[in-house]
């Protein structure tokens, strides 16, 4: 059984990937507005991943005898100044979730919650990837600064994710 601390912080973080999936989504559709259909589909999937994200957390949390309780989910920004922004803005959106995920472990590990900080070590190894991914893309943007062609190369390679 999921003592009270850790089940209120669980469910904070199925808000938390709630919001990613929203944030993604948002972006995917401003891609799409400008027309980067690969780059579009790169994020819809990313999204996604992050709702996949948050059914482990819900599935975990029943699955320890605890309670999920929804909350609110902020609004995501829609616009943003270009398709790099887009993914830098993903890059720190991907670093405040690694740190919450560390306050988690942080969290299981003070309860002594074994379970609960296996369960994470998922999650910790994850981030890892989300965020190296994101640093490849904003490598790539950077290497074609200036260049349109170097922007549709990059679309037609994001729009190749399986």
């Amino acid at each position: 059984m999921l003592n009270e601390k850790i089940q209120k912080a669980l469910n904070e973080q199925v808000r938390e990937e709630m919001a990613s999936f929203y944030l993604y989504l948002s972006m995917s559709a401003y891609l799409e507005a400008q027309n980067l259909r690969g780059m579009a589909s790169w994020m819809a999937k990313q999204a996604q991943e992050e709702l996949g994200h948050a059914m482990k957390f819900f599935r975990y949390i029943h699955e320890r005898g605890g309670r999920v309780t929804l909350e609110a989910i902020p609004k995501p920004e829609n616009e943003w100044a270009s398709p790099q922004a887009v993914f830098e803005a993903t890059l720190a959106h991907e670093r405040h979730i690694t740190a919450c995920i560390y306050k988690l472990v942080e969290l299981a590990t003070a309860e002594r919650d074994h379970g609960t900080a296996s369960f994470l070590q998922w999650f910790v190894t994850e981030q890892v990837e989300e965020e190296g991914a994101a640093e490849g893309i904003l490598a790539r943007f950077h290497m074609g600064a200036g260049q349109p062609a170097a922007l549709l190369f990059l679309d037609r390679e994001l729009g190749a994710r399986q």
